[in-house]
C-alpha cells in the first residue's frame, strides 16, 4: 500500500456505498495505524514531528483545516421539487377544472367546496415531504455541533522538532501545548488529549499512558476502549484499530500524544455526514406511491380520450364531451388517496405510540408492515445490554466466599476507571446482600490497570494490620505472576497440570460466549505502604470470575413471534463468534450460518448476495459492512429493516427501508431513524410490525377498490356513450356521486384486517392491480348495464329515441346515480376481506356506519329539496323493487367472482 498522501486522493467516483462511506479515506487511516513513526513522517511529507504556525496555514492551505463543511438549504428549490410531483399535477389539474367549472360555467358551489378539498390535500401531503427534507438538513447540521470548541495543541519551532515521540520527550512536549479552537487543526498536527476531552479529529496515537477511549457513539457498545501506540494484526477492522482515536469519540481516562490524520471534511466522522445528507434511497412505500401514480395517469390518458372520442361522434357535440371526458378523469383519479393514506398512516402512529413506539416518518409504518429481514446488534435486543457477573469459582468448579469478597475489594476500592466488570462485580454483591464488609478493610495502595500487564491491582489492609495483594486481570496474565493455587481446600505449588486445567477452564467458558477474569493474591507485605509491578509475584491463584450479558427473558418469545410472522432475524454485531454464537443459542435463534466482517471484505457483489441469503449471523462487522449487507439484502428483493443505536449505524439505518432506534440511543441515531422505540425490545417492534400491515391493508383496500370501482364505472360510460343518445349521467351528479363516495372510505382507516393478511410481510406492488380492476371492476358494469335497460325499456326512456324529454334523461340519469352510488359504496363491503362479508367477516363500525350513511344519502336524495340542483328527481316505488334484487344479485356475483380470483390467484388484497 503506497504511503504518500496523495495515493489516497479521490478522483471521480467509486461505485455505491464505498463513496457514500468514505471508502478511501478509511483505507488511509488503516494504513497510517500499520506505520512506523518514521514511516508517518514520510507520509505527511515532513522531516520531524511539530508543526509550527507558518507550516499549519500551508498545510490548512493545501489540505483544508478542521472546519466543518456548511451545508447549503435551498428552500425555495426544495419546496418546488415537492410540489411538482406526479400526483400533485393531477390534483392540481382536476382543481383547476372545478374552478373554471364555478366560474366559468355558473357550476354549483360543489365545485369551488371541492377545490378546496383538493388543495388541502396537496398542501397536507406537500408538507409532510418538506418536513422530511427538513429533518435530513438539521441531522446533518446537529452532527457538526457534536465536538468540543478547544483543544490542546503541541506546536514547535524547528528547533523544538522532534523525530520520534516516546516516554523520554513526552513530559517536555506536553508542557509546550497550548489551547487552540478546533477549527484551526490541520493534518499532522500534534494534539495532546487527557481525560474528559472530545476527540477533535482523527488520530494516530503516538505515545499513550492508560488511555481509555468511550466509542458507543459509534460502536453502541458502553465497555470504554484502551488506546496506545502500537498496531494489534489481530485486529484489523476500521474501530478496532487500537491506536487510531475517531472525531466525537471521548477520553474516558488516561492522556496520549496524537499525530492528527484526518480533520474537516476528511474524517470517518464526516463521512457519516455526508452519507446522512444526501438523499435516503426510496423506500418500498415511495417506489409504491410513485407506480401506482404512474399506473392511474396512464390508464387516465388512455381511457379520457376514448370517453371523449365516443360522446364527440355520438353526441355530436364536441364541448360538451369535452367537459363529460374531464369529469370521467376525475372519476378515475382516486383523488382522495393522499388524504386516506395520511389519515391511515396518522391514526396507525397514534396507535402505535400507546404500543411504545414513536413514529417520526408517518410513511415507514407501513414500510414497517413489509419488512421480511430485520437487522440488529444482540446487543439491548437480544440481551439486557449490562453486564453481569454469572458466575465464580475455584479451579474445582466450588463456589468460593473468599474469592467473591476478594473480587469485590479489588474492584471497590480501585481508583481508576470502573470499567462494567467491576460494576458487575459491586452490584453483583449488593444485589444479592453479601456480606462483605468493606469497612473493615483499608485501601493501601493500588497499581493501576495497563495494556501491557492487562491486570489491575489493590492491597488493602484488615482490621489486624495484616496486608493482602489482590491481582485481578487476563487470565494468562494473572497466571504468569503465580507459583502457588488455592486447590481443593489448600495452597499447594503450581504444576504444569493445573496450568493445563486452567487453560482448558478459560476455554471452556470463553467457548460459552462468557467474558473471564483470573484472581490471584499474595499476603505477608505488613511493612509496605507502596507497592509497584514488582510486587505482583509469587501470587496463589484462587479461581475465575465469568460475565456475561444476559439473554432478556422474552427473547426467545419475540424471536418466534417474528418467525411466525414471516419475519426473517439477522444478527449485525461487532462482538466476536463464541459471545454471539453462545447468545443466538440460549435464546434458540438457529444459526443457519455465521460469517465475520473480515470474510465479507474478500467478497464479490455477486457473492455477497448469496452469502447474506444463506446466514444469519454477522460477526466483527464495521459499519461499511453493515451498509453492505443491507444493499445486498435489498438487491435481493427483500424490504429491509435495521435497528441501530450509535453514530456509526446512522449510514446504515439511512440505507435500510425501515429505520429503527430506541430512545435512549445516541441523539444522530434518532435523528436517522424512522421509528423510535420506547423501549429497546422485539416484542414492542412486533406490535408494530401487525400494526403497521393493518394500516397497508386498509390502504390496499381503498386503492384496489377505488380504481376497480372506477374502472367499472367508466366501462358502463363507455357502453352509454355509445349507445344513449344523451349522457347517462349528468357531470355534478358524477362528481357529487364521487365525493360521497370518497367521504365514506375516511372510515377504511378505522377498518378490521383479516388475520391472514396480518401472518406474512405485505409489500406495496403494481402488478396485482391491474388483474384485480379487469376481472372484479366489470361486475358492476354488468348492473349498471341491467339498469340502463330497465330505465330505458321498462320506464320508457328509450322507447322513442327521437323524441326524448328533459324529464325522462332525468329520470333515467337518478336512476344509474342511486344504483351507481349503492354499488360503488357497497363494494367496499364485499372486497373488504377475502371471507364472506357479514358472516364470515365484520367490518369495524365506523365503516359500516359510514357505508349505509352513504347508501341512505344517496337513496333519499331524489326526495329532498337538493334534489333540482342535482338534476334528480323522485324515482316510482317499483324501481326499488328491481333495485332491491338487483343489488342483491350484484352481492351474489361479486362473492362468486371473489372466490374464482382467490382460487386462480391464491391471493386476494
Amino acid at each position: 500500500m503506497d504511503k504518500k498522501v496523495m495515493k489516497f486522493k479521490f478522483k471521480g467516483k467509486t461505485k455505491n456505498h464505498q463513496k457514500d462511506l468514505g471508502f478511501v479515506k478509511t483505507e488511509e487511516i488503516k494504513a497510517v495505524s500499520q506505520f512506523s513513526q518514521p514511516e508517518i513522517l514520510e507520509h505527511f511529507e515532513i522531516t520531524k514531528f511539530g508543526l509550527n504556525y507558518e507550516d499549519a496555514k500551508e498545510v490548512g492551505n493545501k489540505f483544508g483545516d478542521n472546519s466543518q463543511e456548511k451545508i447549503k438549504f435551498h428552500w425555495f428549490l426544495r419546496l418546488l421539487k415537492v410540489l411538482l410531483n406526479p400526483f400533485n399535477i393531477v390534483l392540481t389539474a382536476i382543481a383547476v377544472y372545478n374552478l373554471l367549472s364555478y366560474f366559468l360555467m355558473a357550476g354549483d358551489k360543489f365545485e369551488l367546496i371541492a377545490t378546496g378539498i383538493i388543495f388541502t390535500m396537496i398542501i397536507i401531503s406537500s408538507t409532510i415531504s418538506y418536513i422530511q427534507d427538513i429533518r435530513s438538513f438539521l441531522v446533518t447540521k446537529k452532527l457538526t455541533e457534536l465536538v468540543s470548541s478547544k483543544i490542546t495543541v503541541i506546536r514547535l519551532e524547528d528547533d523544538e522538532k522532534v523525530s520520534d515521540i516516546s516516554v523520554k520527550n513526552n513530559t517536555t512536549l506536553i508542557r509546550e501545548a497550548k489551547e487552540l479552537e478546533i477549527h484551526e487543526l490541520v493534518r499532522g498536527d500534534l494534539i495532546y488529549l487527557s481525560s474528559g476531552d472530545l476527540v477533535p479529529a482523527d488520530v494516530r496515537i503516538l505515545w499513550s499512558n492508560d488511555l481509555f477511549i468511550n466509542q458507543a457513539s459509534l460502536t453502541g457498545e458502553s465497555m470504554p476502549v484502551e488506546k496506545h501506540a502500537n498496531y494489534n494484526p489481530s485486529k484489523p477492522s476500521l474501530l478496532e484499530l487500537q491506536n487510531i482515536c475517531y472525531t466525537g469519540t471521548s477520553v474516558i481516562s488516561g492522556s496520549a500524544i496524537g499525530i492528527v490524520v484526518g480533520v474537516g471534511k476528511d474524517t470517518y466522522y464526516a463521512t457519516i455526514s455526508k452519507t446522512i445528507s444526501e438523499k435516503q434511497p426510496p423506500t418500498s412505500f415511495n417506489k409504491g406511491i410513485k407506480r401506482t401514480t404512474w399506473l392511474l395517469l396512464c390508464f387516465m390518458l388512455v381511457m379520457v380520450p376514448i370517453v371523449f372520442a365516443i360522446n364527440g361522434v355520438t353526441k355530436n357535440d364536441w364541448i360538451s364531451a369535452l367537459l363529460f371526458a374531464i369529469t370521467v378523469a376525475v372519476g378515475l383519479t382516486p383523488e382522495m388517496l393522499p388524504m386516506i393514506v395520511t389519515s391511515n398512516l396518522a391514526r396507525g402512529a397514534s396507535q402505535m405510540s400507546k404500543a411504545k413506539v414513536v413514529v417520526k416518518k408517518l410513511e415507514s409504518i407501513q414500510n414497517l408492515g413489509a419488512i421480511d429481514i430485520l437487522c440488529t446488534d444482540k446487543t439491548g435486543t437480544l440481551t439486557n445490554d449490562n453486564i453481569e457477573l454469572i458466575d465464580y469459582h475455584l479451579l474445582d468448579n466450588k463456589n468460593d466466599e473468599q474469592l467473591l469478597n476478594y473480587l469485590f475489594l479489588n474492584s471497590y476500592f480501585q481508583t481508576g476507571l470502573k470499567n462494567p466488570l467491576d460494576k458487575a462485580i459491586i452490584q453483583y454483591v449488593e444485589k444479592n446482600h453479601i456480606s462483605l464488609l468493606k469497612e473493615h478493610y483499608t485501601k493501601i495502595d493500588e497499581i493501576p490497570f495497563d495494556f501491557n500487564r492487562r491486570k489491575l491491582t489493590v492491597v488493602v489492609s484488615n482490621e489486624e494490620g495484616d496486608h493482602t495483594l489482590i491481582c485481578k486481570g487476563a487470565i494468562e496474565e494473572v497466571v504468569k505472576n503465580c507459583t502457588q493455587i488455592y486447590y481443593q481446600g489448600k495452597v499447594q505449588p503450581l504444576t504444569n497440570d493445573h496450568l493445563r486445567m486452567i487453560e482448558s477452564s478459560a476455554d471452556k467458558l470463553n467457548t460459552q460466549g462468557l467474558r473471564v477474569l483470573g484472581l490471584g493474591y499474595s499476603a505477608g507485605h505488613n511493612d509496605d505502604s507502596y507497592y509497584s509491578t514488582g510486587d505482583e509475584s509469587n501470587l496463589i491463584f484462587m479461581g475465575f470470575a465469568s460475565f456475561l450479558d444476559k439473554p432478556k427473558p422474552s427473547a426467545t418469545k419475540m424471536i418466534q413471534l417474528l418467525h411466525k410472522n414471516g419475519v426473517d432475524l439477522k444478527i449485525l454485531t461487532g462482538d466476536n463468534e463464541q459471545v454471539t454464537r453462545a447468545i443466538c443459542e440460549r435464546v434458540n435463534l438457529h444459526v443457519k450460518g455465521l460469517v465475520s466482517g473480515d470474510y465479507i471484505e474478500k467478497l464479490s457483489e455477486f457473492e455477497l448476495r448469496e452469502v447474506v441469503e444463506k446466514n444469519n449471523i454477522f460477526v466483527k462487522l464495521n459499519p461499511l459492512q453493515k451498509a453492505k449487507i443491507i444493499t445486498a439484502l435489498k438487491q435481493n428483493g427483500h424490504t429491509v429493516g435495521f435497528m441501530g443505536d450509535g453514530i456509526n449505524d446512522a449510514p446504515v439505518l439511512r440505507q435500510s427501508d425501515v429505520s429503527i432506534s430506541v430512545d435512549n440511543a445516541t441523539d444522530i441515531a434518532k435523528e436517522a431513524s424512522d421509528i423510535i422505540l420506547l423501549e429497546k425490545s422485539l416484542l414492542v417492534l412486533e406490535k408494530g410490525i401487525i400494526q403497521g400491515r393493518k394500516i397497508f391493508g386498509n390502504i390496499l383496500k381503498y386503492i384496489k377498490i377505488t380504481i376497480a370501482s372506477n374502472f367499472g364505472n367508466v366501462l358502463s360510460i363507455l357502453v352509454a356513450s355509445a349507445w344513449l343518445p344523451f349522457q347517462p349521467m349528468a357531470p355534478i351528479q358524477l362528481l357529487f356521486q364521487n365525493l360521497l363516495y370518497d367521504m365514506s372510505q375516511l372510515a377504511v382507516a378505522f377498518d378490521k384486517v383479516d388475520q391472514e393478511f396480518l401472518k406474512t410481510p405485505q409489500r406495496w406492488t403494481t402488478k396485482d392491480i391491474l388483474p384485480f380492476v379487469f376481472i372484479n371492476g366489470p361486475v358492476s358494469s354488468i348492473f349498471d348495464i341491467l339498469t340502463f335497460v330497465l330505465m330505458g325499456y321498462y320506464f320508457g326512456v328509450l322507447s322513442n329515441p327521437s323524441s326524448i324529454s328533459s324529464d325522462q334523461v332525468m329520470l333515467f340519469q337518478t336512476g344509474w346515480f342511486v344504483e351507481g352510488l349503492v354499488t360503488q359504496t357497497l363494494i367496499v363491503q364485499m372486497y373488504r376481506t377475502r371471507k364472506i362479508p357479514f358472516f364470515q367477516s365484520m367490518a369495524s363500525w365506523q365503516l359500516l356506519l359510514a357505508t349505509f350513511s352513504v347508501i341512505t344519502i344517496g337513496i333519499a336524495l331524489p326526495f329532498t329539496p337538493l334534489a333540482i340542483n342535482l338534476s334528480l328527481v323522485k324515482l316510482p316505488a317499483i324501481y326499488f323493487a328491481f333495485f332491491t334484487a338487483l343489488i342483491l344479485g350484484y352481492c351474489i356475483m361479486s362473492q362468486s367472482i371473489k372466490m374464482l380470483y382467490i382460487k386462480f390467484f391464491k391471493r386476494w388484497l
